[in-house]
């Protein structure tokens, strides 16, 4: 049975995954570093990982399998997410790939430098309505694909 993952430390999309997830009886996990509030239902599970920065990721890459959905928006999560063959989805609704991962982890890391000499001092586009909206589409198509697998 398909799970789905929320590396719910950042994630702005944590009632809609919920969501879904009801809507087509799955379990959902919300794995965060420190307790927070989180959404409530019989299919939700909460950990809270203390072990540090990369904790979260690292408790969600070891336990998911093929067939389940991850959404995330740290890239390398999302690649070992892809490596065991789980989809991966953005919060913004954007997947990533098999064949956009690649690119993702390259525009990271050439962002990481550009920051850290001084040549940008980076920019993450502020969450819109439209990305909820795309975010709920991408995850309902997760899901679709992943039953008919």
């Amino acid at each position: 049975m398909t799970v789905i993952y929320v590396d719910a430390d950042a994630c702005p999309v944590k009632e809609e995954a919920l969501r879904v997830a009801d809507r087509h009886g799955l379990a959902i996990v919300y794995v965060s570093n420190s307790w927070m509030r989180l959404p409530e239902g019989a299919n939700v599970q909460r950990v809270v990982v203390t072990d540090g920065p990369d904790a979260a990721d690292d408790w969600i890459a070891e336990r998911i399998v093929k067939g389940d959905i991850a959404v995330t928006a740290d890239i390398p999560l999302a690649a070992r997410c892809l490596k065991a063959g789980a989809q991966v989805i953005g919060p913004t609704g954007k997947p990533f790939t098999d064949a956009s991962i690649g690119m993702a982890l390259a525009m990271r890391d050439l962002s990481r430098h550009l920051r850290e000499t001084g040549e940008s001092r980076g920019f993450n586009a502020s969450f819109a309505r439209q990305d909820r909206s795309r975010f709920l589409e991408a995850l309902e198509l997760a899901v679709q694909r992943a039953k008919r697998a």
